[in-house]
């Protein structure tokens, strides 16, 4: 046999706890054959001496937003902006760069499949917490816009704000036009909109300018994967496609495809449909029994190493960044703030949500619940406990997309039933401060947790939620052992604290176990694939996570990425006393 590519003189973490360090690995057809003495005899097509580099299994973000965030790349980024002068100034400054169109004669809607919402203004990035905990003002938007629609997505993806022109598109500008279930249209003491508009609310606006083209999902896709590369990520968890408020595009599945066929997506991929685009389907079993699918019947599982579908997400309550996640107890009054009587709420009737969860359950989807609030995990432990006593386990782990909240006595349910976490450690930062006044001290030690998910049997998998949140795995990585807050303070419980072996598994073997995919990655192991990262020094031992470089990332043995530099020296070349890497370049 003559390998592929054959790495040398490198630091290997495998994450193998039957070989936890190599020294050298090898690589054919896309999968790992051997390490260290497994090698020995055999050639390689190309030899890489990385110079005393570290290389860890690939990294693995188990939920993120990948087509908003690559439509986000092209939108006006408001994300920097501290204060509302500055807000107003960059979309000011939005609106001079695209020519002021549409101000002046009333615009119409994007046309359906347009892609890029011609006429409308689209922003990204808004957090009231970077303006002192203040919302923009409308009358300001509308001066600033005109008669041009504006949409500016807040980060958390719960909430947005419009101006008047995107209300009166969606008809729901008047102070008598009603909220929709499961949404809020904010509004002022006289009833008028203030702009801000809440969870399911965001549709009305939303249907406007969807759906996106294949073609800007597909530049959407080519953009946000190769910014996943080089920050060394090999797959990812796209946490909802096809419907709801989080999709955009009934044919989203179609648009990854082609994606993929083109060479444009460089990173794997497991897809969650949302539960909205599920319907019912005869012939299906148990009979008898409601189920509600997709076409063909296909479910959790189907595709193949690159593409997959994961999942069915469902939506069961909002944030806690915008104060609309289910708790069991008042967010604290702050910041001017009476939060009396204010506990969140679930995007449906339980009993709703209930039905729509076992159907697609009994259909033979696994279920990702987005669950946030305590309240809200009780009733996606409730649901998925009682649909896989009914119908039995699934393949690919049933999850609770963040769990931000739990309670002592949620951990040892989550770990009896099974059901993975995904916890957010880049919300720390940025939102960790703003977290802390709306929990108060009392309960604080219940968000996001982290070590005792593990200490209680959880399978703990590393995620973003970009672009909500930072999607850099290393700095996730360190935020899971320091938690640290933008003000400094520890987060949450300082004994929810991970170790970096802890916090580089989250990201490795656990992503992998919640994906339902530790057979095939998760661990640099002879048979799996031949996805790894390359790192300038190790994660285990450093003295800042966040400050290692990403040298390389490669999936399946090809290269996603390579940092700048020399060409790649022959391993018996004494000079390959450095990692060598050829100029960056994305898999085609």
């Amino acid at each position: 046999m003559k390998l592929d590519l054959l790495l040398r003189n490198a630091d290997i973490i495998t994450m193998d706890e039957r070989r936890p360090h190599a020294t050298s690995l090898g690589i054919w057809q896309g999968r790992i054959v051997g390490l260290d003495d497994d090698l020995d005899g055999l050639e390689a097509a190309e030899v890489l001496d990385l110079g005393g580099a570290t290389v860890t299994p690939g990294f693995i973000d188990a939920h993120c937003h990948t087509t908003w965030f690559g439509l986000g790349l092209a939108e006006l980024d408001v994300s920097a902006a501290r204060g509302l002068n500055q807000l107003y100034a960059l979309l000011e400054a939005g609106m001079a760069a695209d020519g002021s169109a549409g101000q002046g004669a009333e615009p119409s809607a994007a046309e359906p499949g347009a892609g890029s919402a011609p006429g409308w203004l689209l922003a990204t990035g808004f957090s009231q917490q970077q303006h002192g905990g203040e919302f923009p003002d409308i009358t300001v938007l509308d001066r600033i816009t005109g008669n041009r629609p504006l949409f500016i997505r807040h980060n958390s993806g719960h909430m947005a704000i419009v101006n008047t022109a995107a209300l009166r598109l969606a008809g729901a500008d008047q102070a008598s036009f009603p909220d929709p279930d499961g949404g809020v249209i904010v509004r002022d003491a006289a009833g008028r909109p203030t702009g801000l508009v809440q969870e399911r609310a965001q549709q009305l606006i939303q249907q406007l300018i969807l759906p996106y083209s294949s073609e800007a999902i597909e530049a959407a896709l080519d953009r946000a994967t190769s910014y996943y590369a080089a920050e060394g990520i090999t797959s990812f968890t796209e946490a909802g496609i096809g419907g709801g408020w989080i999709g955009h595009s009934p044919v989203e599945l179609a648009a990854y495809q082609r994606a993929a066929s083109a060479g444009r997506l460089h990173a794997r991929a497991q897809l969650m449909p949302v539960l909205d685009v599920l319907h019912p389907l005869g012939g299906q079993n148990p009979p008898g029994v409601a189920t509600a699918g997709l076409d063909l019947g296909i479910t959790s599982g189907f595709g193949g190493e690159f593409l997959s579908l994961g999942p069915a997400k469902v939506f069961l309550d909002g944030s806690l960044l915008g104060e609309t996640a289910a708790v069991s107890q008042d967010y604290c009054s702050h910041g001017g703030t009476d939060n009396t009587g204010n506990t969140g709420y679930f995007q449906a009737e339980p009993e709703e949500l209930r039905t729509k969860m076992e159907a697609a359950y009994a259909a033979g989807w696994s279920i990702a619940a987005h669950a946030i609030g305590d309240r809200a995990v009780d009733l996606a432990i409730d649901i998925i406990t009682d649909c896989a006593a009914k119908y039995g386990p699934r393949a690919v782990p049933n999850r609770i997309e963040h769990a931000s909240m739990t309670r002592p006595e949620q951990l040892h349910r989550l770990a009896a039933a099974g059901i993975a976490v995904t916890p957010q450690a880049s919300f720390f930062f940025d939102g960790g401060d703003g977290m802390t006044a709306s929990l108060g001290p009392e309960r604080l030690g219940w968000a996001y947790r982290a070590a005792s998910f593990l200490a209680a049997g959880v399978t703990l998998a590393g995620s973003s939620d970009r672009p909500v949140a930072d999607g850099n795995v290393l700095r996730g990585m360190q935020a899971f052992v320091d938690r640290r807050t933008a003000s400094g303070a520890v987060f949450g419980n300082p004994d929810e604290r991970l170790s970096p072996f802890q916090a580089l598994a989250a990201y490795t073997t656990e992503a992998a176990a919640a994906t339902g995919a530790s057979h095939l990655k998760g661990s640099l192991s002879p048979g799996k694939l031949a996805d790894f990262t390359v790192l300038s020094g190790s994660p285990l031992s450093a003295a800042s996570i966040e400050e290692l470089t990403v040298l390389a990332t490669a999936v399946g043995g090809t290269f996603t990425f390579r940092m700048p530099g020399v060409p790649p020296r022959p391993a018996d070349d004494p000079a390959a006393t450095t990692p060598s890497f050829s100029p960056a370049t994305n898999r085609s």
